[in-house]
């Protein structure tokens, strides 16, 4: 038998994985809020590159799929997004682009309304072609829409690990509550970690977990994690209109440090595996229960 031959029978006599099983340490983060303007897209973009900068091969999902928002805050152009991924024009290795400090980034649509809600052929479509990635990635990191759309629910339900983001408006605080409630109730979710933005001190941030546990512990009985809070800081309007990275412009600043010693802090959690024992890279399981 020549070596091409060789070759053909050793591809022909190899098992595939399991869906799910060649992808067990990826952990996939949905980083999410009830409110918009909390700086939830900025925070994801930024623990992204950080997580990069680390040495962890990180991807980054933008499903606010109707309003684009990573590409402009990291100042690129990408030719193709999401829409062209979910419409067959393009294969989604050919969509995702590399953005500062080596992030992959999967661009979303904007200004298309059918995007806002996904079909379940698209939904199942998004799944599959990044199960069919050859890259492995540690981190995937998921910006999703604020509220408690269908599609917000989507990406969430489709994460091992949820991060709801919060300021310490009384606003922010009752939509998070109102997003944790439609998970929690609706989707038996069950673990939810909270992250303060724009606090003054770690006082102020303290008192915004306070509020939200004590609410959620006495109207749902569902303790929720904290995983700490990034101060309010000028420097990250002026990153915002340089389309930088507060952690690429601005290094040193407050909030930059900040976000720096949560994401070391995400590092050494150990997420909880799902019930048959493995971190899937996409829960298909959960899925299912809002497509």
């Amino acid at each position: 038998m020549d070596q091409a031959g060789v070759l053909r029978e050793m591809k022909e006599n190899v098992v595939p994985p399991a869906i799910g099983q060649e992808r067990h340490k990826t952990r996939v983060i949905a980083v999410t809020s009830g409110k918009g303007g909390v700086g939830k897209t900025n925070i994801t973009a930024n623990f992204a590159y950080i997580l990069s900068k680390m040495g962890k091969r990180t991807l980054l999902l933008d499903a606010d799929a109707g309003l684009a928002n990573i590409d402009v805050i990291l100042g690129i152009t990408p030719k193709y997004n999401l829409h062209h991924v979910l419409c067959g024009e393009k294969t989604l290795l050919e969509a995702v682009v590399e953005g500062p400090g080596g992030v992959r980034i999967l661009p979303a649509a904007s200004g298309i309304p059918e995007m806002a809600e996904l079909s379940k052929g698209q939904k199942f479509t998004l799944l599959e072609e990044i199960e069919d990635l050859d890259e492995d990635f540690d981190f995937m990191l998921i910006d999703t829409a604020a509220g408690i759309a269908a599609n917000v629910m989507y990406f969430n339900m489709a994460a091992g690990e949820i991060i709801v983001v919060a300021s310490p408006e009384p606003t922010s605080l009752t939509d998070a509550y109102a997003l944790i409630k439609v998970l929690y109730q609706g989707y038996a979710v069950r673990r939810f970690t909270l992250l303060v933005n724009m606090a003054v001190d770690s006082s102020e941030a303290g008192r915004v977990y306070t509020r939200l546990s004590n609410a959620t512990n006495h109207f749902l009985d569902l303790p929720i994690e904290y995983l700490g809070y990034i101060p309010h800081d000028q420097n990250v309007p002026k990153a915002v209109k340089k389309q930088k990275l507060l952690s690429e412009a601005f290094p040193d600043s407050k909030a930059s440090k900040s976000m720096s010693d949560i994401v070391k802090e995400l590092c050494l959690k150990q997420p909880k595996d799902h019930e048959d024992g493995t971190i899937k890279f996409f829960d298909r399981s959960a899925i299912n229960k809002v497509v």
